[in-house]
C-alpha cells in the first residue's frame, strides 16, 4: 500500500516512515572514540509534552504504538461537560508526567528514556452530545464504504487516545494508567490496539507485511498548512485523525507472482519506486502509457486510485503502523491525519470501487477524531472544546 511517511509538523519534517527510530534503538549506535574505545550512543531526550500541537502528530514516527478509545458516561449536557472536563485534565497530568525527564511511576525508571508521544481526540457522536466547540466537519464523521466489515466493539469512541514509544514496555505501563484515569472519571475502555513497525535502518521506510515499502512521502510544512492542520483560527492547531483496522490475507498476497504484485501495488517490491520510475521518491506518473494503449500504473493499482493527482493535490499525514493479533487476523492501522475527513472518503471511495488490493484486504474497524491542540505548560488539552 502506498502509505505515506511522517510529518514533524509545525517545525520540521522527518523523511520516510522510520525517520524517528534512533540508531541506538536499532542496535547500531556505537561509535569508536579517538582512541579506539567504544562509545556509548547518548541517550535519546524525552519528546516534549506540552506545546501549540501534539506531539503524537509532531514528533517523528515512533517503532511501537497503543490506541486506546474511551467512552464517557451518558450525562446530561452540563455533567457531561463537567466529567470531560475532569478527564481531560487528569489525561494531560498523566501524560505529561510519563513523557518527562523523570516519571513517577517507577516501572518507567531507569531504563533507557521511554520517549512518550501522546494525542487525544475527541469523537464526533460526544462532540455533537455536548455541544463541543470543534470543526463542523468532523460532526459527520465516516460514512459506510463498499466491502466494510466493521466490528463496532473494535472502533468509534468518544475519545481516542493514541500512545507511541520506541517498544512496547512503556506503552503498557502509560495505557494503564489513562484507563485508570478513565475509571476515575466515570469513563469506560471502549478499545485498544498495539502495532508497531519493521525494524528499519534508520531513515529508511519500512515495510508493511506484504513486504513493500509503506510510507514513501508526505506532504512538506507548506502542504501540511492546507491539507493536515486546521485552518487560521481556533482551529490551526488541530487536525483529524482517520483510523482503520485493515486486515490484510497475507499468504494469498504472498502467493502471487512477483511480478503481479507490484502491478497490485503499482511500485516496485525490492526498491519502492513507482512502476513509472527510478528511484522510490519519484512521483508516480498515473497517466504513463505502454505502446499498447495500456497504463503503465495499471487502472486498478492502489498507488493510482490513492493519487493526489486525483484529488486537487490534497495529501493526507499518513502513519500506519502494522498489528499481529493471531493467525488469521494480521494486517494495517492505517493513521491518517487530515484538515477534513471528507478527503479521506473521497480516496477511500475510489479504492472500494476498484483497487486490486480488495481481494486481499478487509476493514474491520474504524475511527475519527478531532486531535486537540496541544496544551501549553500549566494548561489542559482541550480547554478551547466548551467555548
Amino acid at each position: 500500500m502506498d502509505r505515506r511517511g511522517l510529518l514533524a509538523g509545525g517545525a520540521a519534517v522527518a523523511a520516510g516512515l522510520g525517520a524517528g527510530v534512533t540508531a541506538l534503538a536499532l542496535g547500531g549506535g556505537n561509535a569508536r572514540d579517538g582512541r579506539g574505545r567504544t562509545a556509548a550512543a547518548p541517550e535519546p531526550s524525552a519528546v516534549p509534552f506540552h506545546g501549540e500541537r501534539q506531539s503524537g502528530v509532531t514528533a517523528p514516527q515512533q517503532p511501537a504504538t497503543e490506541l486506546l478509545a474511551l467512552d464517557l458516561a451518558p450525562a446530561a449536557t452540563s455533567d457531561g461537560r463537567a466529567a470531560l472536563r475532569g478527564l481531560l485534565g487528569g489525561l494531560t497530568r498523566v501524560l505529561a508526567e510519563a513523557a518527562g525527564d523523570e516519571p513517577a511511576d517507577s516501572r518507567l525508571q531507569g531504563g533507557r528514556p521511554a520517549r512518550l508521544s501522546s494525542l487525544v481526540g475527541v469523537g464526533p457522536g460526544l462532540a455533537a452530545r455536548l455541544g463541543l466547540d470543534v470543526p463542523p466537519a468532523l460532526l459527520a464523521g465516516l460514512p459506510d464504504f463498499p466491502g466494510d466489515r466493521l466490528d463496532p466493539a473494535r472502533g468509534g469512541g468518544d475519545l481516542v487516545v493514541q500512545l507511541c514509544a520506541e517498544d512496547r514496555w512503556p506503552l503498557s505501563v502509560v495505557a494503564e494508567q489513562v484507563g485508570a484515569t478513565a475509571r476515575a472519571a466515570g469513563a469506560t475502555v471502549r478499545w485498544t490496539q498495539s502495532g508497531f513497525l519493521a525494524r528499519t535502518a534508520a531513515g529508511a521506510t519500512p515495510r508493511n507485511l506484504f513486504g513493500f515499502k509503506d510510507g514513501t512521502a508526505n506532504p512538506d510544512g507548506t502542504d501540511a498548512g492546507q491539507w493536515v492542520w486546521g485552518p487560521p483560527g481556533p482551529y490551526e492547531h488541530g487536525t483529524v485523525l482517520v483510523y482503520r483496522r485493515i486486515r490484510m490475507d497475507t499468504a494469498a498476497f504472498a502467493a502471487l507472482p512477483g511480478d503481479r504484485q507490484e502491478q497490485v501495488m503499482g511500485r516496485r517490491a525490492g526498491d519502492g519506486a513507482p512502476l513509472t520510475g527510478t528511484a522510490e521518491h519519484d512521483e508516480p506518473d498515473i497517466y504513463a502509457k505502454n505502446p499498447d494503449g495500456s497504463y503503465v500504473i495499471p487502472a486498478t493499482a492502489h498507488v493510482r486510485l490513492s493519487s493526489p493527482r486525483l484529488d486537487g493535490g490534497a495529501r493526507m499525514l499518513r502513519r500506519g503502523y502494522s498489528y499481529d493479533d493471531g493467525p488469521g487476523d494480521r494486517g494495517l492501522l492505517f493513521c491518517a491525519f487530515v484538515r477534513d475527513p471528507a478527503q479521506f472518503t473521497r480516496v477511500q471511495n475510489r479504492l472500494a470501487a476498484r483497487d486490486a488490493l480488495n481481494a486481499f484486504v478487509e476493514h474491520t474497524a474504524s475511527a475519527v477524531a478531532y486531535v486537540l491542540p496541544g496544551a501549553p505548560a500549566g494548561g489542559t488539552l482541550g480547554d478551547g472544546l466548551f467555548g
